[in-house]
């Protein structure tokens, strides 16, 4: 067994060709080509956690594959990760497990690179404008992923409601890409911070909307990361009155998950068809993406065990050949 750690994983991958491994995975969800029960989940009422099972089998790709990703909020309170998780990689003909993957790293990666596989997909070419929603441990491959897909960006506005984490977060970014010819800087408000973008991320865990939807410009991509539990939306409804598409990056996945849709969906501010289909169908072409200049196009995303799988494969091969990571015997 190879066990790959986040060092390992850095070292041999690139933005890119995760954001290229997500759209395989998109479009294996749409094709139904591998088999991804919805992930399991068990609650740790006395820490608010959650513990996640993902399990993915592509056939086609005689691999399988096991994310356990966990949900511990009051870890950031104790100086830890919020989402500690491992990936276990595993051979579909005979069923042994030849990798053990960091999957807290692959898991920011590959959310990340959902983001970027939509902007890629559906955003505008000339936009040049971005707002990041969420300091945690998803952001900086998500921003990563928006400054990747999205070559023409000029500025990037990170909000999040506490100040010194804000500014501490925007510091950091600065440096990690400072060769990007971009501005990142932080917004005081959310107002601030959607006013002129292009291109949106959310990605926090919030149970409340985190910006003012009638705000968001004409033309605007928003990309929801953040929202896994049906009681929660961090997506203001009234956006969704205004989007001219929103797609998901697994129709059952999102509708059995997401309080994004669930909750307006309930309520009666959309209904079921407006959702217009998953970005695999965009990537297959049995659905348009971008169609005008104007249109306000929502992705959302609560993540799919097949991503897991194409990430780690694309990671295992890369690692192999630059003979990467510790082997286990």
């Amino acid at each position: 067994m190879l066990l790959l750690s986040k060092k390992d994983i850095e070292s041999v991958i690139t933005m890119q060709e995760l954001i290229d491994a997500d759209l395989e995975a998109f479009r294996m969800v749409t094709e139904k080509s591998a088999d991804i029960p919805l992930r399991t989940r068990i609650p740790a009422p006395k820490e608010e956690g959650n513990f996640l099972f993902m399990p993915a089998f592509a056939e086609p790709m005689d691999a399988a594959a096991l994310k356990v990703v966990n949900i511990f909020p009051h870890n950031r309170e104790k100086g830890m990760d919020t989402a500690p998780a491992q990936i276990l990689y595993i051979d579909g003909k005979s069923g042994y497990i030849t990798a053990m993957l960091d999957g807290n790293f692959v898991t920011q990666l590959r959310t990340g690179a959902a983001s970027g596989a939509a902007f890629q997909l559906l955003a505008r070419k000339d936009a040049s404008v971005g707002a990041l929603f969420g300091t945690g441990s998803q952001a900086e491959q998500q921003l990563s992923a928006m400054l990747t897909a999205c070559g023409n960006l000029k500025k990037v506005l990170i909000y999040s409601r506490n100040e010194e984490r804000r500014s501490a977060f925007v510091t950091e970014m600065q440096e990690k890409f400072k060769d990007f010819p971009v501005e990142i800087a932080g917004a005081a408000t959310s107002d601030e911070a959607i006013q002129d973008a292009d291109v949106i991320i959310t990605v926090t865990s919030s149970p409340v909307p985190v910006f003012d939807g009638s705000r968001v410009k004409p033309g605007c991509t928003i990309s929801c990361i953040g929202t896994y539990e049906p009681e929660k939306h961090e997506l203001d409804p009234a956006l969704l009155a205004r989007a001219s598409k929103i797609i998901c990056d697994s129709v059952d996945a999102v509708l059995s998950e997401s309080g994004d849709l669930l909750i307006p969906l309930a309520d009666g501010t959309i209904s079921r068809s407006d959702v217009t289909g998953e970005l695999g169908q965009v990537v297959t072409g049995q659905i348009p993406g971008r169609e005008n200049e104007d249109e306000i196009i929502v992705f959302e995303s609560v993540g799919v065990a097949v991503q897991d799988l194409c990430a780690a494969k694309v990671i295992l091969a890369k690692a192999e050949s630059a003979g990467a990571g510790l082997r286990w015997e």
